[in-house]
């Protein structure tokens, strides 16, 4: 029987357990990367591990997040990644460097290699044959120290792509398709593998697009051969050595398998506010826009970019339209400038931003009360990008051109006009941005600025937990409600003591002035509980306030390994009608907790209306242990002495 990609990536990497679906494995990690906005937490999770210098072929630490420098905050996070990377083995990417996805994208990613990244959008690096997952900032600390990785082994779907996408037709179209058959939750334990005659039409760059969005599917990652587009673009790159080919056995057996004809393909959008509540924008009628973005880690590739500036060339955007265009990197944005486009750009209308995340995070660019933004990025949740209000929907770069110039939502099938883009034979390569680490650190002094504060630490678990139900939520709760990333608390991504102050206030404003009166509690939620970003700051902040358990309907994977990380019991009920029972305030006890642990189902007793609810944690014997620890850290440390 043959073997898919994933498995062959696996079986080449695999450190613990055996390659059984539905059983933990261990893979030995070869690439990471960070971000600004959930580096420094990961940095001092590094250096909690005394670890002298990191362990894995290439890490590297970009700042790209949080770029507004609007008090010195932010620089000071920088300054300290910075020298700690400098101290200890990692490469960093500086301030106007670019985007971690698309620059890894243009200078490190390897085919057949393993990456995991402390954002998760990680998978972006499947477009180039590699298996790339997103986790939290102490897993990839830990991975950095040479430690494995730990997953679920995960169900293979086969996505196989038929035929050829039609003009103004983009990759962006093939991923929202993908998201209106499956869902938010359709990929949760599951990788997604493309395959077919269709994928060779796909350049690299709009592979990683597929590859990028593939996360809100909650999937946990997908993956593209590595082939002959994936050859050129090294090739263009200057990295022919790293090519390697990646192809599926003819044999390969998948557990699922998807079929889309590209050639029946149409423009798609995400309206608001779910990235898989697709429609045809031709379907659309009079969709008056206030605000059009372009950019983010899923389309601000020299190709999309230069799609947008043959739409937009010679021609003025519309008089109600604000447009705004981030380029992905400074290898981008240079090579804009010196073919012209980026003159094209500017006479067009459109503002230039830095080569950062910028809008897409809600740093910078907010659109105006009630506007309706089209934007290139990857999620669209309510208040992400700034205005609570505001009305996001979610498609390809194309049709954000064409609608820049209309004023309005538009089919951009119906443009009358030529878009044909080619991919060049050599990228201009300048890596004077990227600043290596020190031959021998020992002499490189750490700066830490007076808003780093030390992370939370949990304690073993209690015998008993017990406190009230200190808020209940719905569905599809996002890590951006539990954990706000809005520009005016990005800043302090390193200060949990103040974050903690905004925790779960999108849903209830008084959440944590309420568990900071009654020493934290439980949080009681809907399904697929913790969606969205990586960020681990939505279980730290909510360990600060003396969180206990969560107990939900289901959990997202990245977030239930982060609250597992950090000492929460993670909890499902195992009949969904108990959800129901459990009000706010009502006063939860869990008795025997380490013997009900190891077994795996908990029994959870409503002191208030005296009822039972028999709930299940099904986690692998190694996170059982992590949680009686109270932690990955502790656990790390018993096992060290």
């Amino acid at each position: 029987m043959g073997l898919t990609m994933t498995e062959k990536i696996i079986q080449n990497h695999l450190v613990v357990g055996e390659m059984k679906k539905g059983s933990e494995i261990g893979i030995k990690i070869d690439h990471t990367l960070t971000q600004d906005s959930t580096g420094t937490m990961a940095y001092l999770q590094f250096e909690a591990l005394g670890i002298d210098k990191v362990k894995t072929k290439r890490s590297v630490a970009y700042i790209d997040h949080n770029i507004l420098q609007t008090g010195p905050e932010n620089a000071d996070d920088h300054l300290y990644i910075q020298t700690v990377a400098k101290k200890h083995g990692i490469y960093f990417s500086k301030p106007g460097n670019g985007i971690c996805h698309q620059v890894n994208l243009e200078r490190f990613d390897v085919p057949g290699e393993t990456l995991i990244g402390s954002d998760s959008h990680t998978p972006t690096a499947g477009g180039m044959g590699m298996l790339a997952i997103g986790a939290g900032g102490l897993d990839v600390a830990v991975a950095m120290g040479g430690g494995e990785y730990y997953i679920i082994m995960p169900q293979v779907v086969k996505v196989n792509l038929l035929g050829k996408l039609k003009p103004m037709v983009s990759a962006k179209d093939i991923i929202l398709k993908v998201l209106s058959m499956l869902t938010v939750k359709g990929g949760v334990g599951k990788v997604f593998e493309y395959v077919g005659d269709g994928v060779k039409s796909l350049s690299v760059p709009e592979r990683a697009t597929i590859c990028n969005m593939g996360a809100e599917l909650g999937a946990t990652t997908s993956i593209f051969p590595s082939d002959e587009k994936t050859l050129d673009f090294l090739k263009a790159q200057g990295r022919e050595s790293d090519f390697k080919v990646i192809n599926p056995d003819e044999d390969a057996v998948y557990d699922e398998t998807i079929t889309i004809d590209l050639n029946e393909l149409e423009p798609l959008v995400a309206c608001p506010h779910s990235p898989d509540k697709v429609k045809k924008v031709s379907e659309i009628k009079n969709l008056k826009v206030n605000q059009i973005a372009i950019g983010s880690c899923t389309n601000s590739s020299l190709f999309d970019l230069m799609k947008v500036a043959e739409i937009l060339k010679g021609k003025t955007i519309a008089e109600n339209v604000s447009l705004v265009i981030a380029p992905g990197s400074k290898q981008v944005l240079t090579m804009l400038a010196e073919n012209g486009v980026l003159a094209q750009l500017v006479a067009s209308g459109a503002r230039i931003l830095e080569c950062a995340c910028g809008p897409c995070i809600g740093m910078g660019q907010s659109p105006c009360t009630d506007g309706v933004s089209l934007r290139t990025f990857n999620r669209n949740f309510e208040g992400r990008s700034g205005t609570v209000s505001a009305q996001v929907y979610l498609l390809s770069p194309e049709t954000a051109a064409v609608s820049a110039l209309t004023g309005y939502l538009t089919d951009p099938t119906t443009f009358d006009g030529k878009v044909d883009v080619e991919l060049p034979k050599e990228f201009m390569v300048n890596d004077n941005l990227i600043v290596p680490p020190a031959e021998d650190g020992e002499e490189v002094e750490i700066v830490r600025g007076p808003n780093i504060k030390p992370f939370p630490k949990a304690k073993p678990i209690a015998a008993k937990l017990e406190g009230i139900a200190l808020t209940k939520v719905g569905d599809n709760i996002t890590t951006d409600h539990i954990m706000p990333s809005n520009a005016k608390l990005l800043p302090f991504r390193s200060n949990i003591p103040h974050l903690a102050d905004y925790c779960l206030t999108p849903c209830d404003p008084d959440f944590p002035k309420k568990a900071k009166e009654n020493g934290g509690g439980f949080i009681i939620g809907g399904s697929n509980y913790g969606q969205g970003s990586s960020r681990e700051h939505a279980a730290l902040a909510p360990l600060y306030l003396g969180i206990k358990a969560v107990l939900a309907k289901s959990f997202a994977r990245i977030h239930k390994a982060n609250l597992i990380n950090n000492g929460i019991v993670p909890i499902v009920f195992k009949n969904s009608e108990d959800y129901d029972k459990i009000e706010k305030n009502d006063k939860i006890v869990i008795d025997n907790v380490v013997n009900q642990i190891n077994e795996g189902i908990v029994t959870v007793h409503n002191e208030t209306k005296n009822e039972d609810y028999e709930m299940v944690l099904d986690i692998p014997e190694r996170q059982k242990d992590m949680l009686i620890c109270g932690g990955k850290l502790n656990q790390i440390k018993k096992q060290n002495a």
